[in-house]
């Protein structure tokens, strides 16, 4: 509003200036020439205010470490992506004792740290801001610190046990609670990262996307309860 105000003031005053200018001398010529930068100093304006307004700073504390992002469009888009990517699979989903396929897990996984090491490597990734963190080192600790220790070590050891006893369920692979209970570890470890994504993007209340879904315990009802309990997007 204050940006708005200023803006307003100044336009008007070129114009008065404008305006007593061409009333004092009358030539066609001069009201060109003034119309055309009262145009340009218009669009100039705006324009400022429109960056400005998109500009929004988001902090973020994540394993006891501060990071501040100065937010523009195009990090709130790669952020809203990164959001969706986690928020949609394994990462963020509950995977329950006796449910799910561990293979199709690990599988899930890797394509987010894929999906995430892409724009990494590529060409149109831009430099970090000169003030604050980028989304981009948010995802780079992301797969450095969380989901490439984790796919080294029980993707190797899953495979070896397929390749040994192709026969055999998953179900009977003797660290198969040991892998469930290091995901549901790795998915609170990812849970504030995946939520610091979701505010940089601008969702409101990302959190709420996370919370598992209550449907599954809801045994007596039709209709879901609406007692504060949130649900979010399957696997």
């Amino acid at each position: 509003m204050a940006l708005r105000a200023v803006l307003a003031g100044v336009t008007g005053s070129v114009i008065g200036i404008a305006a007593y200018s061409i009333s004092q001398t009358g030539g066609q010529r001069l009201s060109i020439i003034v119309g055309c930068l009262i145009g340009v100093a218009v669009a100039l304006g705006l324009e400022l205010y429109r960056r400005s307004a998109q500009l929004t700073e988001v902090r973020l504390v994540l394993l006891g470490n501060e990071m501040s992002f100065t937010t523009k469009t195009d990090m709130r888009q790669a952020a809203q992506r990164m959001f969706f990517q986690a928020a949609t699979r394994v990462a963020t989903r509950p995977l329950e004792d006796g449910s799910g396929n561990l293979r199709e897990a690990l599988t899930s996984l890797k394509t987010l740290f894929d999906l995430y090491r892409e724009p990494l490597e590529g060409h149109t990734t831009p430099p970090p801001p000169a003030k604050g963190d980028s989304v981009y080192e948010l995802a780079l600790d992301i797969l450095n610190f969380e989901l490439a220790p984790f796919l080294a070590k029980w993707h190797p050891s899953l495979r070896d046990f397929e390749d040994r006893h192709p026969d055999q369920d998953e179900s009977e692979w003797p660290q198969n609670a040991a892998f469930r209970a290091e995901l549901r570890q790795l998915q609170e470890r990812l849970r504030p990262y995946v939520i610091g994504l979701g505010e940089i993007a601008g969702i409101r209340d990302p959190e709420r996307h996370l919370r598992p879904s209550g449907r599954s315990t809801q045994t007596h009802s039709t209709v879901p309860h609406q007692d504060g309990v949130r649900t979010g997007p399957q696997e």
